[in-house]
């Protein structure tokens, strides 16, 4: 079994990246929801803020690696012809279009990580400046701890759904 060029980067960015940057929201949610002053001393929360640190900027690098990886180097090639294929004469935008059934998959779906699928690296980095900046203060701001729950949730939403329409346009109009 041989992986194309193509491929590997579609793996790199879509499998591995998305698969990491799942883990390391629901490590950063889970490190937003658990930071609660009734819950540990002052050392306990700094060391909390210590991880719950690593795991949002965490979640921000990735998501950026993931929609510039995404947008500059794989979606450049969802409209260009793979070399060598079967299908050379097409590119997976010109199939999707040409069938009336999958012509939505690309209006609406890669419409979606084209676009909001931006708002995750945005979002995530919002939270990570936030937690950064405030560290130790959030466990007593529950509103503001709140909102950079909302934030991340956010994030997570459009990465998922991005991820998941991008995991299907691939099933139906793969770029290798």
């Amino acid at each position: 079994m041989t992986v194309s060029l193509r491929e590997g980067w579609t793996v790199l960015h879509g499998t591995l990246f998305g698969a990491a940057l799942l883990l390391a929201f629901a490590g950063g949610l889970a490190g937003l929801y658990g930071l609660r002053p009734e819950w540990g001393a002052a050392p306990k929360i700094e060391k909390h803020i210590l991880g719950l640190k690593i795991m949002v900027w965490g979640a921000a690098l990735i998501a950026w690696g993931t929609v510039m990886t995404g947008t500059f180097i794989v979606y450049p090639w969802y409209g260009a012809a793979a070399p060598m294929s079967a299908e050379a004469t097409l590119s997976p935008y010109d199939r999707l279009l040409a069938n009336p059934v999958t012509a939505d998959w690309n209006n609406f779906g890669m419409a979606w990580k084209q676009h909001v699928g931006w708002l995750a690296p945005i979002a995530a980095t919002v939270v990570a400046f936030a937690v950064t900046y405030y560290g130790p203060q959030l466990a007593k701001r529950t509103d503001e701890r709140r909102a950079l729950m909302v934030f991340f949730v956010i994030a997570f939403a459009a990465a998922a759904t991005a991820g998941v329409f991008g995991a299907l346009l691939n099933k139906v109009a793969p770029i290798g």
